[in-house]
């Protein structure tokens, strides 16, 4: 089969593979502003990508109940597609890199602030702009650490489940 074609027949993930992935990282781009908006918005940027979260883990859900039919196990698998699913998404997309801008924007502000006399509003949006430019660098080691943590963790259990079924 052309390449081209292969690609073409293969079924498009709108929460992997679309703009909707952008969503998942809202929360980063609201720790970013953090020091520019009020917290409410910070907070409204937690709500749109843990909405991204839950979406995507109902998705993954709904296409394995699809995929295990009236099969045994079908509502362990089922649970199995969500949990894993969710926790992934939670970690990688909203808790870790959430915590990681905070605290590189944290510094940012708190370094700028001693070893500077740029005015507070200047120091703001310096902070802002080394939040926005550390979100694609820490994207893929944080999905790769999630991978392997619950590799190492949750993702035993599953599989041991499965085999004893």
């Amino acid at each position: 089969m052309d390449p081209a074609e292969e690609n073409s027949s293969k079924t498009v993930d709108i929460y992997r593979d679309t703009w909707v992935r952008f969503l998942g990282y809202a929360n980063e781009v609201g720790e970013a502003f953090r020091a520019l908006v009020p917290v409410s918005l910070v907070w409204g940027s937690y709500a749109v990508a843990t909405a991204y979260v839950t979406a995507d883990a109902v998705d993954k859900g709904k296409k394995a109940a699809v995929a295990h039919g009236d099969n045994p196990g079908k509502t362990t698998r089922v649970a199995v597609a969500v949990v894993d699913t969710f926790v992934w998404q939670a970690l990688a997309s909203v808790i870790i890199p959430g915590f990681t801008i905070n605290r590189v924007c944290a510094a940012s502000l708190y370094l700028l602030g001693r070893t500077t006399r740029w005015p507070l509003p200047v120091r703001k949006w310096t902070t802002t702009a080394i939040g926005l430019s550390t979100i694609p660098f820490i994207i893929t080691p944080i999905d790769r650490s999630v991978d392997f943590l619950l590799d190492s963790s949750l993702r035993k259990v599953y599989n041991e489940g499965e085999k004893q079924e």
